[in-house]
C-alpha cells in the first residue's frame, strides 16, 4: 500500500553529479583504441606505419595483445571494497595510478611538441613519463615542464660517449635513468620500407605526396614546428645536440650499439646517483644479471614488437622474472590498452606498467587535452 502522504507525481530527489571536465570535442573517445583511427587520418602514412608497425611480420606486436587475452579473472565477491585506492608507490614516490607513459621516439615529429604534451599531461595526472633519447625536444626543456620525468638512453657501447651523457642528464635534474638494452642492431621493419619511411628522413616523391595529402599534419605539426622552433634535431642522444632529422650523418651518430654490454650498465651505476632502470629484457636470466649489477628496476619489454620479430610478450615471462626480482622493481610494457590489462600485469607480479602507442595517438588526435 502507498502511504497517503506520498505523491505519485512528486519528482525524484535531485542527485548531484560531478561536472565533466572533458572538452565536448573529446567526449566521443571512450577507450584508448578510439584515438587511433583519428590519428591515422591526420598523419602521413609513413608516420602512421612508423608508430603502428613492428618488425617483419608483426608477430610480436600481435602476441603482446594475445598474451593479455589469454588471461581471465576469477572474482571474489562480498568483500567491502569501499576503501579502494589505485595510488601506488614507485621508487619512493606516490603516483595516482600504477601506469605511466613510456619513452617514444620522434613524438614531436608525430604531434606538435609531442614530448611536452605527453609530459605535461603526465604531470597533471600524477603519473610518470619517460623521455626518449630519440626525442626532438631538449631534455632540459622537458624537465622544466615536469621535474618528475625520467630519461631513457639509447647508448653506444663507448664509455667516452656514455659518461658525458650521464653527466648531462644528472645536471638537468633527472633522478631516474633508463638504459634500453634491446637495440643492438637496427630492426627490419618492412612496413617502413613500403611506406617510404627511413632514417634519416628523405623527401621522395612518395613522401612528398603523402605529406601534402595530410594538411592537418603538414601545417599543424611540421610547418608549425619549423616556423616556431626551427628544423627538428635529435636533441638527446649524446651530451651535445644531435643532427637534424634530415641529416645524412644520422646513422653514424646512433652507431656502436652492438658493443653495449652489462659492463657499461655497471659503469653507469658507479656514475649515476639516482635510480637506474634497464628496459628491454624478457629473460629471467637477464633480470638476475640486472639485479646483480645494482639496477633498481627492470622494464620487461619486447620493444612493442618493433625490434626482433617473434620475441615473446613480456607478460609471458613476467611471473618468472617477478620471482627472480628479490626486491628489484619489476615493470612491463607492450600491449597494455585497458585497466583490466593493468590489473592482469599487477596480478602476475608487475609493480607498474607503461602504455605507449595509444597515448601518442591521443596527442595526435587531441593534443594535451587528448592525452589528459
Amino acid at each position: 500500500m502507498l502511504d497517503k502522504s506520498t505523491s505519485l507525481t512528486a519528482p525524484p530527489p535531485t542527485v548531484a553529479r560531478p561536472i565533466s571536465t572533458v572538452p565536448p570535442a573529446l567526449k566521443r573517445y571512450l577507450t584508448l583504441d578510439d584515438f587511433e583511427p583519428v590519428a591515422r587520418r591526420r598523419i602521413p602514412k609513413f608516420l602512421y606505419g612508423f608508430i603502428s608497425g613492428g618488425a617483419e611480420t608483426d608477430a610480436s606486436v600481435r602476441d603482446n595483445r594475445k598474451a593479455f587475452d589469454e588471461y581471465g579473472f576469477v572474482p571474489r565477491v562480498l568483500n567491502d571494497v569501499s576503501g579502494r585506492d589505485q595510488t601506488t608507490t614507485l621508487f619512493g614516490k606516490t603516483y595516482a595510478s600504477p601506469f605511466g607513459i613510456p619513452p617514444m621516439g620522434s613524438s614531436a615529429l608525430c604531434a606538435y611538441r609531442g614530448d611536452i604534451v605527453l609530459t605535461r599531461a603526465a604531470a597533471e595526472a600524477n603519473v610518470p613519463m619517460i623521455l626518449s633519447a630519440a626525442s626532438m625536444i631538449k631534455l632540459e626543456d622537458v624537465h622544466r615542464e615536469n621535474p618528475d620525468a625520467w630519461y631513457q638512453a639509447y647508448l653506444a657501447g663507448v664509455p667516452e660517449r656514455i659518461e658525458p651523457l650521464v653527466d648531462r642528464v644528472a645536471a638537468a635534474g633527472f633522478d631516474t635513468f633508463v638504459v634500453t638494452a634491446d637495440v643492438p642492431v637496427p630492426p627490419n621493419r618492412e612496413n617502413n620500407i613500403r611506406n617510404g619511411f627511413r632514417v634519416p628522413l628523405a623527401v621522395t616523391p612518395q613522401i612528398a605526396w603523402d605529406t601534402v595529402t595530410h594538411p592537418h599534419w603538414l601545417f599543424g605539426t611540421w610547418l608549425r614546428t619549423v616556423s616556431n622552433h626551427g628544423m627538428p634535431h635529435f636533441e638527446n642522444m649524446d651530451a651535445q645536440r644531435g643532427p637534424p632529422a634530415l641529416a645524412k650523418n644520422l646513422m653514424r651518430n646512433i652507431g656502436n650499439r652492438d658493443q653495449l654490454a652489462w659492463k657499461h650498465v655497471e659503469l653507469i651505476r658507479k656514475r649515476w646517483k639516482g635510480k637506474l632502470v634497464v628496459k628491454g629484457l624478457v629473460s629471467p636470466a637477464d633480470a638476475r644479471i640486472a639485479r646483480e649489477s645494482g639496477v633498481d628496476g627492470v622494464m620487461l619489454s619486447n620493444h612493442a614488437g618493433r625490434q626482433l620479430d617473434y620475441t615473446v610478450s613480456a607478460l609471458r615471462t613476467l611471473p618468472e622474472i617477478a620471482a627472480e626480482a628479490k626486491g628489484m622493481t619489476v615493470m612491463l610494457d607492450g600491449g597494455v590498452r585497458r585497466g583490466t590489462d593493468v590489473i592482469k600485469a599487477l596480478a602476475l607480479g608487475a609493480h607498474f606498467v607503461w602504455i605507449g602507442r595509444p597515448l601518442l595517438y591521443a596527442a595526435i588526435a587531441g593534443g594535451e587535452a587528448g592525452v589528459t
